[in-house]
């Protein structure tokens, strides 16, 4: 199989979809891999290291598009990227299609089959791919809200960890999972007060015995994430409902009551957010205040950390890239119902319910396309 490898677009986006031991492992297996020329500076990975691994270097693009069969990125692709799609192209990358319609209609004009990270899921029902940029991005979460609650960053002024005699900054997070747990690790070894709030009580369970009761846990209702939200310093959103857009848990109306230079950082973005107040902002200009709350919303975090981020996604992604290139696409996902789970466009259809229902389009079953 020709596989491509373009240089991410994305305001900012350092990160790169395949390391050169990824491309090693594909050259190994008998594929030819297209690099597009500097696609992996940004992560600190030169043009001779790809070609040492074996990779053909193109100098557009357009030439990567044009002549591979599967396109291995990190991000969506937005608009520029779009005319260069094309009928049965498999394209191998972060999709989170619920909330973007324009991107969902291209893939679907065009016929691509697009593979999305965040929907595979493996034997536990987890979702493998999604989580090393959760744990990279609910680290991040942390030390970007302790960033801007200082007062030339746009916040209150409060130290994440206080000192002796004053109070830790007080931390709500939204969601106990992959994210949600990531981001307490670090706001509690910063001294934080830290409350994580889900709607699972056996995983809040889990969470009490993993911090050793040193957060607060809540049960999830309107009426409880509105009270901890108004006593916030800095709130995570931290929501996920796999392939389906964010629920809007924190309403304008909340947020009237917290203070004024507290900080929202919603990680939930990708999938539209899980504060109704955001929309997705870029690492060139993050941020934005509405009712006196700094909102940090970009849609890209791990992309500031791109040579952590592109080691850990590339760990994730690289057993199912080389299954797609060994097997062919109908084989692979044959073989294995979780990366099945992953497609959410096949010839022109919508294979993923969760998306559709998210959009009010049409679904149809991947299994019943391809028989």
């Amino acid at each position: 199989m020709i596989i491509g490898l373009p240089k991410e677009i994305k305001d900012n986006e350092y990160r790169v979809g395949l390391t050169p031991a990824g491309v090693r492992a594909l050259t190994d297996a008998g594929h030819r891999v297209l690099v597009e020329h500097s696609a992996g500076e940004g992560s600190g990975f030169e043009d001779s290291l790809y070609q040492r691994a074996g990779a053909t270097l193109v100098n557009s693009a357009d030439d990567v598009w044009d002549e591979a069969e599967m396109i291995v990125k990190v991000k969506e692709p937005i608009a520029p990227e779009y005319p260069r799609m094309r009928e049965g192209q498999l394209l191998f990358t972060y999709l989170h299609l619920a909330p973007d319609h324009q991107l969902t209609e291209a893939l679907l004009k065009r016929k691509v089959t697009g593979v999305a990270y965040e929907t595979i899921t493996d034997r536990r029902g987890t979702l493998p791919l999604l989580t090393p940029m959760s744990e990279v991005a609910g680290r991040m979460a942390i030390q970007v809200g302790a960033h801007y609650l200082e007062k030339m960053s746009g916040g209150r002024g409060i130290l994440l960890g206080g000192v002796p005699g004053v109070p830790a900054a007080r931390v709500v997070i939204i969601g106990g999972g992959v994210v949600g747990t990531n981001a307490a690790k670090i706001a509690v070894g910063m001294g934080a007060d830290v409350t994580i709030i889900d709607n699972n009580l056996d995983r809040l369970r889990e969470l009490d015995d993993i911090f050793l009761s040193k957060i607060s846990t809540l049960a999830s209702s309107a009426y409880m994430i509105h009270d901890a939200v108004s006593q916030a310093d800095l709130i995570i959103g931290a929501v996920l409902v796999p392939g389906a857009s964010a629920p809007r848990l924190v309403t304008r109306n909340m947020l009237k009551d917290v203070a004024d230079g507290a900080v929202v950082v919603d990680v939930a973005v990708d999938q539209g957010g899980c504060v109704e107040t955001t929309h997705p902002t870029t690492h060139s200009d993050p941020t934005y205040y509405v009712e006196g709350v700094l909102h940090y919303c970009v849609a890209n975090m791990p992309g500031a950390v791109p040579r952590t981020s592109t080691f850990a996604l590339t760990n994730a992604t690289l057993p199912y890239a080389l299954k797609l290139a060994n097997k062919g696409f109908q084989e692979a996902v044959k073989s294995d119902s979780g990366l099945a789970a992953g497609v959410n466009t096949y010839a022109g259809k919508l294979t993923y319910e969760a998306v559709a229902l998210s959009q009010g389009r049409e679904y149809a079953a991947l299994d019943q396309l391809l028989s």
